[in-house]
C-alpha cells in the first residue's frame, strides 16, 4: 500500500470528503448511463475522468460508438471500430496483429469497462480481432489519458462497455447473417429477471462466426460467450457479475506481409488474394474473464463502487515468415522462418472509488477518490522448428503455393521471455461549480510503477517508478445553453528501459496533452458537436549519448548508455458531430488533422495518415431504414531501410476513401433484414504497412445479409 504521507496529499487535492459529505444534500444522486434507444450519441460517459458527465461537460474529445451505429454498420470487431471511429485509425501489418494510433502516437491503452485490458502488440493474441457481441459501446477518449488508465502514450485510450442485465421483462434477439468468402454468423442475446419482482436479472449473449477470406488458405473461426448477473441487494445497493470467453482460431493467418519491392526496385502489386502464409499455420486464442461489482448509494448522494476483474489471456500459434526481395521474372529471393509460441497473460485488477456531491462557499460540487491495483504476469514458450536437412526452398514466390510448403517438426516449449507488471494508484479529483456556467476540474493520480522480466536472449531488467504524478485540469464554460468553450492539460507516463551513463534507469517518458475548443449538444441532448485543437509533447525521451563499459571488457563489449531529451510533438485539431439531426435521420462525421515531427523538426510516423475523414448516416422511412457513409485517409509513407537500388526506398499509399452502404427493412415489428455493402467501389489499398518491406492489403467489395428477430 501507499504511505500515509501519500494518502494524506491526495485526500489534500480530492478535499475532505466525509466533511464534505455530510455538509452534502439529503436527496439521492441519480446516475443516468444507458444511451437512447436508436441514438449515435449518448448521455453520458466516464470515460475521461471519475464522473458521469455529459460530452458537452468533458473537456476533453469523446466520441462513442454507440449500438445503434454498431447494427447499422455491421461492425464486428474491435478493429472496425477504430476503422470508423473520430481521429484514429489502425495500422494493419498482419491478418491478426495491428497496431492502433492517435495523433502521431501509438494507443496502448484497450480498456474493458474502464479496466486496461492484457495487450502488448508483438505478442497480440486476438485483442484487435475481438469480438464486440458482447458489448453495449464503445468510448474513445483521445489525448493524454493518464489520469484513469495509469501508464501509456498521449493518444487515446479505447474503453469497451459492457451490456447490463437491466431488463426485468424476457426480451432480447436472435440473428443470424452470411456474407462474401462464406461467412457464416449467428447470435443471441438475451435478458430477463430471473425472480418474480425483478431484482435479480440475468443476460447472456453467445455468437458464432466462421468464413473464409479473400486471402488464400485463410480461415477464420470464432466463438463469444457472455454471462452477467445484477442483484439490487437493497433499494441502493446493486451487486453485479459476469464471466465472457472469446475464443479465435483462425487457419492460414499470415505471419509478416508482402514484399513492396522486386529486385529491379520495381513495385510488386500482387493480387489482394495473394498470401505468404502457409496451410497448416494457425494462430490461436483464447481470452477468459470475469468480474464482479459492488455499488451502494448513501442518503446523502455519495455513491461508494468495488470492482474486481480477472482476465486470462491465451495464444498458441504456429507460424511461417516469408522475407526478402522477390526477382521480378523468376520470383526467387525469399527465404523462410517457421515459428510456434505459447504466451499467456494473466492479469488481476481491484479498485475502490468513491464519489459523490459537497457543498462549498454556498455552492454544489464533485468529488471522486480512488484506489486501483492492477498486476500483469506475462510469459512466453516457443517451439523449435526442425527441417531436416535444413528450411525447403521457397522458390518462385510469384507462384507461391502455401499448402505445398510443408510443416516443421515442432520442439518441446521452452522458455523465451516473460514479465510481471504492477500498478498502484490512488487518484483525486474534484469538479468545482465557480458560477452557473464556469465550471473547473482539479484532480491528480499518483502512481507506483514496477515491472520487471528477463528473456532467453536478453538480461533480466526491471523498471520500477513510484510516486508518478499525473496531473488533470479542465475549465468548462457555457456561452449559452448549447455551447460551451473548454480547456485541458493532462499527461501521462510511459516507462523506458534504458539506463543513463551511471547504470540508473532513466524517468519514464511523460507525454504532456493540451486541448482546447468548443461542444454543443442540441435538439434536446439528441446530437453533439465538438471542435477541439490540441497539442501533444514529449518530454524525457531515451537518446542515445555514448558508450560505456560496464562489465570490464573494455571495447569488446561496450554498451550504450542514454540521456533524456525532448521527444516528439504534435499539433492538430479535431470535428465532430453525432446524433439525430432530425427525425428519423441519424449521422455522425469527424474529421481529424495533426503534424507530427521529432524534436530536430523532422516528420516522424509517417505511415499514421496525418488527416483522416469519417462520416455515416442513416434515414428511417417508416419501414425501411437506409444509410451510407465514406471513411477516407490521407496520403501515407515510409523509408524502407532494406528497398533495393534504384526504388528511391519509399513505401507510399495514395490517399484513398472507402464507401460502405446499408438497407434494413422491418418485415415485422419483430423481425428485419439487413444488407451492407462495404468498400462499395472496390478500392485495392493497403491495410498498412511496416517499415521493413511489407504490406498488408486490405479487404476487397464484400456484401453481407442478415436477419434478425427482437423479442
Amino acid at each position: 500500500m501507499m504511505g500515509k504521507k501519500r494518502l494524506a496529499v491526495l485526500l489534500g487535492l480530492a478535499f475532505p470528503v466525509a466533511a464534505f459529505a455530510e455538509e452534502a444534500a439529503v436527496m439521492p444522486q441519480i446516475e443516468v448511463s444507458a444511451q437512447k434507444v436508436d441514438a449515435y450519441t449518448t448521455d453520458r460517459s466516464r470515460a475521461a475522468t471519475p464522473f458521469s458527465m455529459a460530452l458537452r461537460d468533458t473537456p476533453q474529445s469523446v466520441s462513442v460508438i454507440t449500438q445503434q451505429r454498431i447494427e447499422d454498420q455491421a461492425l464486428r470487431t474491435v478493429t472496425d471500430v477504430v476503422n470508423n471511429a473520430t481521429g484514429i485509425s489502425v495500422n494493419q501489418y498482419e491478418t491478426h496483429r495491428a497496431g492502433f494510433t492517435a495523433r502521431g502516437f501509438d494507443i496502448d491503452n484497450l480498456q474493458i469497462d474502464g479496466v486496461p485490458t492484457t495487450w502488448d502488440q508483438p505478442w497480440s493474441s486476438g485483442e484487435v480481432v475481438g469480438s464486440l457481441a458482447m458489448y453495449d459501446r464503445a468510448e474513445v477518449v483521445r489525448g493524454a489519458t493518464g489520469l484513469m488508465t495509469g501508464a501509456g502514450n498521449p493518444s487515446a485510450a479505447i474503453n469497451l462497455v459492457r451490456k447490463r442485465a437491466s431488463s426485468k421483462q424476457l426480451s432480447g434477439s436472435a440473428e443470424f447473417g452470411i456474407g462474401r468468402w462464406n461467412e457464416r454468423r449467428a447470435m443471441v442475446d438475451v435478458s430477463r429477471g430471473v425472480n418474480a419482482s425483478g431484482s435479480v436479472r440475468a443476460r447472456v449473449v453467445g455468437e458464432y462466426q466462421r468464413a473464409d477470406s479473400w486471402i488464400d488458405l485463410l480461415k477464420n473461426k470464432s466463438h463469444t460467450f457472455y454471462g452477467t448477473i445484477e442483484a439490487d441487494l437493497a433499494p441502493r445497493t446493486v451487486l453485479s457479475a459476469g464471466v465472457s470467453r472469446q475464443e479465435n482460431d483462425p487457419k492460414g493467418p499470415m505471419w509478416g506481409g508482402l514484399p513492396y519491392w522486386y529486385t529491379d526496385g520495381s513495385r510488386t502489386n500482387f493480387d489482394r488474394s495473394k498470401t505468404s502464409a502457409a496451410d497448416w499455420a494457425r494462430w490461436k486464442s483464447e481470452y477468459d474473464n470475469s468480474f464482479v461489482n459492488l455499488e451502494h448509494g448513501f442518503e446523502n448522494g455519495w455513491k461508494l463502487r468495488a470492482s474486481f476483474s480477472h482476465g486470462d489471456r491465451k495464444g498458441d500459434s504456429a507460424l511461417l515468415y516469408l522475407s526478402g526481395v522477390p526477382d521480378r521474372a523468376t520470383g526467387v529471393g525469399m527465404s523462410a522462418f517457421a515459428g510456434s509460441y505459447l504466451t499467456r497473460t494473466k492479469q488481476n485488477d481491484f479498485s475502490l472509488h468513491a464519489s459523490g456531491p459537497f457543498q462549498l462557499a454556498g455552492r454544489k460540487h464533485e468529488a471522486a477518490i480512488g484506489y486501483m491495483h492492477s498486476k500483469q504476469e506475462f510469459n512466453a514458450d516457443s517451439r523449435a522448428a526442425d527441417y531436416a536437412g535444413g528450411y525447403p526452398a521457397v522458390g518462385d514466390f510469384n507462384n507461391w503455393n502455401g499448402a505445398a510448403y510443408p510443416e516443421p517438426k515442432w520442439g518441446t516449449p521452452s522458455f523465451y521471455e516473460s514479465s510481471v507488471t504492477k500498478q498502484e494508484a490512488l487518484y483525486g479529483v474534484a469538479r468545482f461549480s465557480i458560477t452557473d456556467t464556469l465550471k473547473t476540474i482539479l484532480g491528480a493520480r499518483v502512481t507506483n510503477y514496477d515491472k520487471s522480466g528477463v528473456g532467453a536472449w536478453s538480461p533480466a531488467y526491471r523498471m520500477k517508478h513510484e510516486r508518478e504524478l499525473t496531473p488533470f485540469a479542465g475549465v468548462v464554460y457555457d456561452i449559452s445553453e448549447q455551447l460551451s468553450a473548454y480547456a485541458s492539460y493532462t499527461d501521462i507516463f510511459q516507462p523506458q528501459n534504458k539506463k543513463d551513463f551511471d547504470g540508473k534507469m532513466l524517468d519514464p517518458v511523460v507525454g504532456k496533452s493540451y486541448e482546447t475548443g468548443v461542444k454543443g449538444d442540441f435538439l434536446d441532448g439528441r446530437l453533439n458537436a465538438s471542435l477541439a485543437i490540441f497539442r501533444v509533447e514529449q518530454d524525457k525521451l531515451a537518446q542515445e549519448a555514448g558508450l560505456v563499459d560496464r562489465d570490464g571488457l573494455g571495447p569488446l563489449a561496450p554498451e550504450a548508455y542514454y540521456r533524456a531529451a525532448k521527444g516528439a510533438k504534435s499539433e492538430g485539431f479535431e470535428f465532430e458531430v453525432s446524433g439525430e439531426l432530425a427525425r428519423g435521420w441519424n449521422a455522425t462525421a469527424g474529421y481529424s488533422q495533426f503534424r507530427a515531427k521529432d524534436a530536430a523538426g523532422a516528420d516522424i510516423n509517417g505511415v499514421y495518415p496525418r488527416k483522416l475523414f469519417r462520416v455515416f448516416t442513416t434515414y428511417r422511412m417508416d419501414a425501411l431504414t437506409v444509410g451510407g457513409g465514406v471513411n477516407w485517409e490521407s496520403r501515407t509513407a515510409t523509408l524502407d531501410p532494406g528497398a533495393p537500388a534504384g526504388s528511391g526506398g519509399l513505401i507510399v499509399q495514395d490517399s484513398f476513401a472507402i464507401a460502405n452502404l446499408m438497407a434494413r427493412y422491418d418485415i415485422t415489428r419483430q423481425l428485419s433484414a439487413q444488407l451492407n455493402v462495404n468498400n462499395l467501389f472496390d478500392k485495392k489499398h493497403f491495410g498498412m504497412f511496416s517499415a521493413y518491406g511489407a504490406i498488408t492489403y486490405a479487404a476487397p467489395r464484400s456484401v453481407s445479409a442478415s436477419l434478425k428477430y427482437h423479442f
